[in-house]
């Protein structure tokens, strides 16, 4: 039940859209496995990336039809929101395609972004391959684009069906696609990458990754994106590599870190801004998976979970 009178400092917002992602796997246990993810709780209402319109403010910078965002906002059609812990959007930035700041505008860019200039170590003329895993996902499909922006020579991306592979080659600029359910992904790679990978988006983990890392050249290096494959698993994060891939790994020297991008939070600002202008100059394709109604939220995620998107999954609540 939502009170019927806003305190000061306070904002009544009607939730459009909100963001389903594999991250909230991890909150459905009691531990997180990380120290910044609070596990939902029972009895208590879920919470996400959402986006929504002031219906009412009792906020000093909040007036009434201001877009705001928040990465816990509430899974529910109307909300009484503390008005600092909100950001404003402007619409213009992304064409007025609001749902982006989930996605190509918002965390999920920035962690595509953030993770290739920090830890991806791309170097224009360098004549670098990319392999990207969950390349159809809503970060591995901005993460082919962004590597290729960066400077890449070569991008391959690795999805689950024949439709995601297509539109990775022909929409999103990628050189070539695998489809892993379909063949042997150690020998696609070896034909598409001959000169071996130099930079790994990992979203998955797992044997695909392993395919990977197996032809991964010397000081080379793992974008530690993401590890779906392994969050039904009771494993530490990141999950430990085989034994012998991880000799493989150390041998080679291939630098496999922890990416978090809430550690780079002071170049958010500078990067969604790049991010946008991408994406107004069309130079970033962008793919959403959209169901409509918050009932559907439940079955939205479990597709995401499942490979049914391409794209972000989005969830819209109110037009």
């Amino acid at each position: 039940t939502i009170a019927d009178t806003i305190q000061a400092g306070q904002v009544c917002v009607r939730t459009l859209y909100l963001s389903v992602d594999p991250y909230m796997r991890c909150r459905m246990n009691e531990d997180t496995g990380s120290d910044y993810l609070l596990p939902w709780q029972l009895s208590e209402v879920a919470d996400g990336g959402g986006i929504g319109v002031v219906e009412e403010s009792k906020h000093d910078n909040l007036a009434k039809g201001d877009f705001v965002t928040s990465f816990n906002w509430p899974w529910q059609t109307v909300a009484i929101l503390d008005g600092s812990l909100l950001q404003k959007l402007v619409p213009q930035l992304v064409n007025g395609h609001l749902s982006y700041f989930l996605g190509a505008a918002g965390i999920t860019g920035l962690t595509a972004l953030l993770g290739i200039k920090e830890k991806g170590h791309v170097a224009v003329g360098a004549n670098q391959t990319m392999v990207v895993s969950g390349a159809a996902g809503a970060c591995g499909s901005l993460a082919g684009q962004i590597g290729r922006l960066e400077g890449c020579s070569r991008v391959v991306g690795i999805a689950g069906t024949d439709e995601k592979c297509s539109i990775l080659v022909e929409e999103m600029g990628f050189d070539a696609a695998i489809n892993y359910k379909k063949g042997d992904v150690a020998e696609q790679l070896r034909e598409l990458c001959p000169g071996g990978v130099d930079v790994y988006f990992d979203n998955v983990g797992g044997d695909i990754s392993d395919a990977v890392i197996s032809q991964m050249n010397q000081n080379s290096h793992i974008i530690l994106c993401g590890q779906i494959s392994q969050y039904n698993k009771d494993v530490p994060y990141p999950p430990p590599l085989p034994p012998d891939i991880e000799k493989v790994q150390k041998e080679r020297n291939i630098t496999r870190e922890r990416f978090l991008v809430l550690n780079y939070m002071h170049k958010q600002e500078a990067s969604v801004l790049q991010l946008c202008q991408w994406i107004q100059e069309g130079k970033l394709k962008v793919r959403e998976t959209i169901v409509e109604g918050l009932a559907n939220i439940g079955a939205a995620f479990q597709s995401m979970m499942n490979g049914g998107n391409i794209g972000k999954q989005i969830v819209l609540v109110s037009k």
